[in-house]
């Protein structure tokens, strides 16, 4: 990966966040290249002034590859709210992250930014990557964390132990759910890098949806999702999601701390 000159960390600005839960609320270790917050590359997702391709790359250890149906939905969901003209892509690597004991935040970054195959911003190509190690969080009710504006992590361990008593949801359908719902965090949902006109997040979790069809509602980070028994697990964004999506999408809703703008 390409690294930027001494100049780059003259200019490093990061807001300090009281990002929780599936957020990662360690500090971020911004040099040698910016790697900003969680939707901190918000605006190179939805506008294609600058990015008109994207891929998201999938390292994964051996024996902890997601499903198709995972990948797949994911790529519907961002399609339908980014717009990339020239394609979303997903490249699967299979990966040693020789990592022992569970992962914190620092963790997932350190180790995802050695595996990263290129810059997150590459030509006309933006770059978004998704680990799946083995092992679990520091925390191991937690599913999924994003860290930084690029890089998330699911944890497949603490997701096969997630799935409900009869077999609802699945361990497939909690995985889909987690998938999209750390993603979402890196497009900046809910109120990461903006204030919505809108309340629909919730008080006590911050940076989370209180719509229980919410594919950002709180629950779906942790092993609380175990409990949708009845009817289908949120995979999709809200209105409200998709609202305040559109709006900073045109201009109409103020964005901050963005790596690109």
């Amino acid at each position: 990966m390409k690294r930027p000159n001494i100049a780059v960390f003259l200019i490093l600005m990061f807001m300090s966040g009281t990002l929780s839960g599936c957020l990662g609320e360690d500090g971020l270790d911004l040099i040698p290249e910016k790697k900003g917050i969680p939707g901190g590359l918000t605006l190179a997702c939805l506008r294609s002034s600058m990015y008109t391709s994207m891929v998201i790359e999938i390292d994964h250890e051996p024996g902890y590859r997601p499903f198709s149906s995972s990948t797949d939905l994911l790529v519907e969901r961002l399609e339908s709210v980014c717009d990339k003209p020239s394609g979303i892509s997903v490249d699967f690597n299979e990966v040693n992250f020789d990592h022992d004991g569970s992962w914190s935040a620092q963790d997932v970054r350190d180790k995802g930014w050695d595996a990263k195959d290129t810059s997150p911003r590459d030509g006309t190509t933006l770059y978004w990557q998704i680990l799946f190690p083995a092992g679990t969080y520091d925390t191991d009710s937690v599913l999924g964390v994003a860290v930084d504006a690029s890089t998330v992590a699911l944890f497949s361990d603490s997701i096969d132990e997630a799935d409900g008593p009869f077999g609802r949801p699945s361990v497939e359908d909690v995985e889909n759910s987690v998938l999209v719902h750390e993603v979402g965090h890196l497009l900046g949902l809910v109120n990461l890098v903006y204030e919505s006109p809108i309340d629909h997040e919730d008080d006590e979790h911050p940076g989370h949806s209180n719509n229980d069809d919410s594919v950002m509602y709180w629950a779906i980070e942790s092993a609380d999702v175990a409990n949708f028994i009845f009817g289908s697990l949120p995979s999709d964004f809200d209105d409200a999601d998709r609202s305040d999506l559109a709006g900073l999408a045109d201009g109409s809703l103020p964005i901050r701390d963005q790596l690109w703008s």
